[in-house]
């Protein structure tokens, strides 16, 4: 069990393994329909603080991302810290071109799902989210019914998100034995100095996310 992280250095926010391990949940959701506090103690978390090209690490701009995972549910945790807040003015709801203001992202690439073929997830500081459904024949609203949540603590500078995904909205026929492929995102501030971050780097020429071919690994712990 690991508790949450406090980056002192760049080196300290390099991720160099490509693989993140959701931990089997423990305790049934809570009444609010997510994980309880004890419980994201059990996910080893990835940490990542350098732009999309693996470049220019920030550590006031480190995210942490931990997975905990039911046949029922895939949740996660993002942990991020921020220079600043740049959101739209709503809260709280579903929020096409989430991508536009301060976000974590989410890509995820069941088995048999083609190469650029994912789920794409998003959410905010203030707890707006949107969740999509990627191909080469474009992008679909998934309208799951996932449930999210963030706060936002300024004096630390911090800001926390979950997402409780049902399984249903990612795959028809979960297996835990079986290994997805996954990326992780971050963006913040406005542009010219809007700052692109990756768990595992595109290396485009221009921040750009929708780079499958890069994506990471994601096993499911038994445990």
């Amino acid at each position: 069990m690991q508790g949450d992280r406090h980056v002192n250095s760049p080196s300290d926010c390099a991720e160099s393994n490509p693989q993140v391990v959701a931990a089997r949940l423990g305790n049934p959701l809570d009444e609010q329909g997510f994980p309880r506090a004890g419980d994201w103690k059990k996910a080893r978390p990835v940490v990542f603080c350098s732009d999309w090209q693996g470049k220019h690490p920030d550590p006031e701009r480190e995210t942490e991302i931990r997975l905990l995972w039911s046949p029922q549910f895939l949740c996660l945790r993002f942990r991020s810290r921020f220079r600043e807040i740049h959101v739209f003015p709503e809260a709280n709801q579903r929020r096409d071109h989430l991508w536009d203001r301060d976000v974590a992202e989410a890509f995820l690439q069941p088995p048999g799902f083609e190469m650029k073929h994912y789920k794409e997830f998003e959410v905010s500081p203030n707890g707006n989210w949107i969740d999509l459904d990627i191909s080469p024949r474009g992008a679909l609203n998934l309208m799951c019914g996932l449930k999210a949540r963030a706060t936002v603590d300024d004096k630390s500078r911090v800001w926390i998100a979950e997402l409780a995904i049902p399984m249903r909205c990612l795959t028809e026929d979960f297996n835990s034995n079986r290994d997805w492929r996954v990326n992780f995102f971050r963006a913040e501030g406005a542009d010219p100095n809007r700052f692109y971050s990756a768990w595992q780097s595109t290396n485009t020429p221009q921040p750009n996310f929708h780079v499958p071919e890069r994506f990471g690994t994601l096993q499911f712990s038994p445990e």
